[in-house]
């Protein structure tokens, strides 16, 4: 694409976005305008936006992304799909509208760029002309498509799709009356048979199984070529001639109780048949084609039956089904392998909280692309990211995160990194934010290495003793780095400082560390972590012995609920989506059979001396400590029960203690920007009540 009709291809993307594009400009409108205030504040959060979804052309030259920016008419997140020129910077929205887009593929020739949108009414896939400056739908089907993926040749398009289930014998059998006209009846009964029934986030899920389909990508019917009672998954591969495409599932009879097993297959496009291509113990997923069509990459992880396992990379050579390892001795685990012609590989793996983008040749050597990969969790820091490579040129393109703004868009080619865009500009430049520091310690349990960080107030004075919350991250295997994070921030400018560290059981510092909690989830082990933290900073003369608070979620939550059993050293605690009692929640959560099969050593009625061990509840008659928990009513992954069996059992007891019911809301509490605040003010609102002077 030249300069020309790059301007001329600016000029249709902005008649098209018109007003509604100006909208996504916070500083822009009424409803964002920014306050005259040196701190971060609580409508802030509103304000502010972040990259997602970033995807490079094949020649380097242009980065399509999702730009997601929160409404506070609508308490949503708008995504709207933004272009970067790499080489001049200029950034340009392709549709910024009332509409909704995601999923943003580059065609192998890149003159066509595929997303899915609601704007043609359903979710559907659409692609852009580039140079006809041309927009279509390409599909017209019934439930939303996703992990699309272009033929080499470019004629179709591969998509994932759910497909329902016929009704079985019994539900047929059942007798039905009809309803007379303008009756007006209950909601019908709803038959679940299924052993995976439901989904946080989805409720109990309609019996549907998805299944791969293709469709001409300049438009015409699609047509379904995988078929069967199985998940299958991509991302979808396309072989080189364009005649077949892999994939992966666990086709096996039993794959609802086999949490860790999945294979490669081959679904051929002349007849649908399939091939499987690999059939080891455990996980094979996430498979690459090389260049020249001739070698097949992708992950590993093991069937084994504990809570954490690294993924390795191999690669396939086609022609003969030889399989090799690439990677399989690096103590961390590897994700999205993507290759860069037909002689290396890039992926990413987090390491020490930070997630790192790396080449890797094809005898396992890996040299580090970017180390400043994340930004896509608006509310904690977690480490989550994700990056694209041009296939021609080697250039990468990724989420950058930093300490004290939200993911932005960068290239790296043949040098330093260059970020392309400033999506938070206008709101975070006018804002004092609390400086983030690392810390090192050993914990008080065994002396095992514990990194974290912690945020000073703004305006803080050295030798003043300040109220500490220490807030704990879910998983456990999962991790927190040195990212912008509203919470925190907002804690921070409330005059808290907030330490949060990667306790044990948490990913990037290796297998060994990550299974420290085997077993001992919640206990003394990971409570000793994060107290031998807070005693660093008392130490330190940051932190104040009379004003200690506790909070986290999920996971986190489950270990606040577990440390107020051991100690009453902190003022008050702040539990969200707790878990409680380990029993009721293995057998009604979405997570069950995973869980049971790869936490625990039995099944509860078989152990229950284990569950309850490791459940707050055991612990509940030691509690003294005021608590706030907090939780969505629809929560699948840690049911609303568990925080109501805590909540009354401390009322039982005469604990001072709240329980916020978020109403609609799943697990992701904080998915909209209005229950972040919410969560938020009630637990600043509950420390203020038992901070001491």
């Amino acid at each position: 694409m030249n300069a020309k009709l790059f301007f001329s291809l600016s000029l249709l993307a902005s008649s098209m976005a018109s007003a509604s594009a100006l909208a996504q400009e916070p500083a822009a409108t009424t409803d964002h305008t920014v306050a005259v205030t040196s701190k971060l504040q609580a409508e802030d959060i509103f304000a502010l936006e972040f990259a997602n979804d970033v995807q490079i052309s094949p020649d380097g030259r242009y980065v399509a992304y999702v730009r997601n920016s929160f409404d506070i008419m609508t308490d949503g997140t708008r995504r709207s799909l933004w272009l970067v020129d790499t080489q001049s910077g200029q950034h340009t929205p392709l549709f910024a509208d009332e509409h909704s887009y995601g999923n943003p593929s580059w065609s192998p020739d890149g003159k066509r760029l595929a997303f899915t949108s609601n704007r043609s009414g359903r979710n559907q896939i659409h692609v852009f002309w580039v140079e006809e400056q041309r927009t279509a739908a390409v599909t017209e089907v019934q439930q939303s498509p996703s992990q699309l993926a272009w033929s080499r040749d470019g004629k179709q398009l591969a998509f994932m799709m759910a497909v329902p289930e016929p009704k079985s014998d019994f539900a047929k059998s059942v007798k039905s009356v009809k309803k007379p006209e303008k009756a007006k009846w209950g909601k019908a009964p709803i038959v679940v048979e299924r052993t995976l029934y439901q989904r946080d986030g989805r409720g109990v899920m309609p019996s549907s199984y998805s299944q791969i389909f293709v469709v001409p990508s300049e438009g015409g019917s699609a047509r379904q070529v995988t078929t069967g009672p199985f998940q299958h998954r991509g991302p979808l591969t396309w072989l080189a001639d364009n005649s077949a495409i892999v994939f992966s599932a666990n086709r096996n009879t039993d794959w609802e109780y086999q949490s860790r097993e999945s294979d490669l297959w081959q679904v051929s496009l002349a007849d649908n048949s399939l091939t499987q291509l690999t059939d080891w113990p455990g996980d094979e997923y996430a498979s690459t084609l090389s260049a020249d069509g001739a070698q097949l990459a992708f992950l590993h992880g093991s069937n084994a039956a504990e809570p954490y396992r690294n993924a390795s990379l191999h690669r396939m050579v086609l022609s003969s089904g030889a399989v090799e390892a690439i990677v399989d001795d690096f103590d961390r685990s590897l994700e999205s392998p993507q290759w860069v012609g037909s002689d290396q590989l890039t992926v990413q793996y987090a390491d020490r909280g930070r997630i790192k983008v790396a080449d890797v040749s094809l005898a396992g050597e890996l040299s580090t692309r970017v180390s400043d990969v994340g930004g896509i969790y608006a509310s904690r820091p977690y480490t989550m990211g994700m990056y694209s490579v041009a296939a021609n040129t080697g250039a990468v393109a990724y989420t950058q995160a930093s300490a004290y703004d939200l993911a932005n868009v960068a290239v790296q080619h043949e040098g330093a990194a260059r970020t392309l865009t400033g999506l938070n500009d206008d709101v975070l430049a006018y804002r004092e934010l609390g400086e983030v520091r690392e810390i090192n310690y050993t914990s008080s349990f065994d002396g095992t290495e514990i990194q974290g960080w912690y945020i000073l107030p703004p305006g803080y004075e050295k030798g003043k003793r300040y109220p500490t919350m220490v807030e704990i991250h879910g998983g456990p295997h999962l991790s927190y780095g040195p990212f912008f994070a509203a919470e925190h921030q907002r804690y921070a400018a409330e005059g808290y400082v907030v330490l949060y560290v990667n306790y044990r059981g948490s990913t990037s510092y290796g297998k060994d560390f990550a299974m420290l909690l085997d077993g001992h989830y919640s206990s003394e082990r990971d409570f000793a972590d994060h107290m031998s933290g807070i005693d660093q900073l008392i130490e330190m003369g940051i932190a104040d012995p009379n004003n200690l608070f506790i909070a986290g979620g999920s996971a986190g939550g489950i270990a606040t609920a577990y440390a107020v059993g051991l100690t009453d050293r902190f003022n008050a605690a702040a539990a969200t989506n707790p878990v409680i009692n380990w029993v009721s929640k293995t057998l009604t959560a979405d997570s069950s059979i995973g869980q049971i099969q790869n936490q625990f050593p039995a099944m509860p009625w078989e152990d229950l001396a284990h569950y309850w061990k490791r459940s707050p509840l055991s612990l509940v008659g030691n509690v003294t400590t005021p608590t706030l928990l907090f939780t969505g009513e629809k929560d699948r992954r840690t049911p609303m029960a568990e925080t109501e069996q805590f909540y009354q059992a401390l009322q039982l007891q005469k604990v001072p203690t709240v329980m916020v019911r978020v109403p609609d809301a799943y697990h992701g509490v904080t998915a909209k920007p209005s229950r972040i605040v919410a969560k938020i003010e009630h637990t600043l609102a509950w420390f203020k009540r038992y901070q001491k002077d």
